[in-house]
């Protein structure tokens, strides 16, 4: 079960969604709330969307957050989501991991953030 607003959210930042290598790159920054974050990825999922990457890199209460998820074709692809955000996670001194189509890490330097975000995309161009 996803809340609406998640739905709602994710249809708004997919309208917004970027093109980076041919991939079509839904991101979302600022502050969050992680369950928020988490509801957004899965409503894409959910929509079965090849070639779509979810990225976003936010704050909660002071403490930065990167979460990246993609399609299924990616991950049978070799794309892997854990490694996305295990390598940006540095710039935030932090780490964190998960599964090939859904990861999330946390860290310590919320001025970082930026930074990160940048890692996760260029990231997709390789």
């Amino acid at each position: 079960w996803i809340p609406y607003r998640c739905v709602e959210k994710a249809e708004a930042l997919l309208e917004k969604a970027e093109n980076i290598n041919g991939l079509t790159v839904v991101s979302c920054s600022g502050a969050r709330i992680a369950d928020v974050v988490k509801g957004i990825a899965f409503a894409l999922k959910a929509d079965n969307l090849n070639d779509t990457v979810f990225i976003a890199a936010t704050h909660e209460n002071g403490k930065p957050m990167l979460t990246a998820q993609l399609s299924e074709n990616l991950v049978k692809e070799g794309m892997n989501a854990s490694s996305i955000v295990r390598e940006a996670a540095k710039l935030i001194k932090g780490g964190g991991g998960g599964q090939p189509h859904f990861a999330q890490a946390g860290g310590k330097d919320l001025d970082g953030l930026s930074a990160a975000m940048d890692k996760m995309r260029e990231l997709l161009k390789h």
